[in-house]
C-alpha cells in the first residue's frame, strides 16, 4: 500500500477534537477481551504495535490516534495480518481517556516519542498533562506500569515530573533507564539511535 500523507502536527485544542471518543466494545475488537491491555498513545501508523501483537499474541494492543487517516491504514494492515489482538482507534486521548476504557481495565501504557510543541505558547498541547495521568491512575491495574520515551530531554522530564506528581504511580528507576525494556523499538527510537542520540526513558508503577 502506498504511504499516507498526513499533517505532521494537530492541534489537539482544536474544537474538532475535543469530543470524546465513544468508548469500544472490547468483547467486539478483542478475540479474547480477557487478555492483558497493552494501551499505546499516539501510536501514529502504528508499526511498534503490529510488531508487538505478533511478538506477543498473548497480550491484547489497543493504538490511539489523532489523525484519523494513519488509524483507517494501521487498521488496513491490522487486518492483512489478521491480528485478532489489535486495534486502533482515531481519538484525542487527553479528551476521551476518562470514558474511554473501563476502570482498572489497562496493564500497561506507552507514550513514545510525542509531539515536543517545542513555542512555549503551545506547550499546552503537549500529550502529558495532570487530567491525563489522573485519567491513567483510574484505568491503570494495580501492577501495571506506564514507559514514556522522548529524545527531547526537556519533554522527557516533563513526563516524568507529571506522572510522579500523581500518588498512584512510583518511579522504578532514579536515572534515565540504559535499555528499552520492550522487545520491539519504535521507528522513531531506531532512527535516534542510529544517528548516535540519546533516548530518554522512564518507567512508572501502580502499586
Amino acid at each position: 500500500m502506498p504511504l499516507v500523507r498526513v499533517r505532521q502536527h494537530v492541534n489537539p485544542l482544536s474544537q474538532k477534537y475535543l469530543v470524546a471518543t465513544a468508548p469500544p466494545n472490547l468483547q467486539d475488537i478483542f478475540a479474547k477481551p480477557e487478555r492483558p491491555l497493552h494501551l499505546d498513545i499516539g501510536c501514529a501508523r502504528g508499526l511498534f504495535l503490529l510488531e508487538m501483537a505478533e511478538h506477543q499474541p498473548d497480550w491484547n494492543y489497543l493504538g490511539v490516534e489523532i489523525r484519523q487517516p494513519l488509524v483507517d491504514r494501521a487498521n488496513q494492515d491490522r487486518n492483512m495480518r489478521q491480528l485478532n489482538n489489535l486495534h486502533y482507534l482515531f481519538c484525542n486521548i487527553n479528551t476521551s481517556l476518562k470514558t474511554l476504557l473501563p476502570p482498572q481495565s489497562v496493564q500497561a501504557v506507552t507514550i513514545q516519542f510525542p509531539d515536543p510543541w517545542f513555542k512555549r505558547r503551545h506547550q499546552k498541547r503537549r500529550v502529558v498533562q495532570p487530567e491525563l495521568v489522573e485519567a491513567l491512575a483510574g484505568c491503570i491495574k494495580p501492577g501495571g506500569w506506564i514507559l514514556v520515551q522522548s529524545d527531547v530531554l526537556e519533554v522527557a522530564e516533563e513526563m516524568c515530573d507529571r506522572i510522579s506528581e500523581n500518588p498512584a504511580f512510583t518511579r522504578q528507576n532514579q536515572n534515565w533507564l540504559p535499555e528499552n525494556p520492550l522487545p520491539v523499538p519504535t521507528e522513531r527510537e531506531r532512527t535516534t539511535l542510529e544517528q548516535g542520540m540519546p533516548v530518554y526513558r522512564s518507567q512508572f508503577q501502580k502499586p
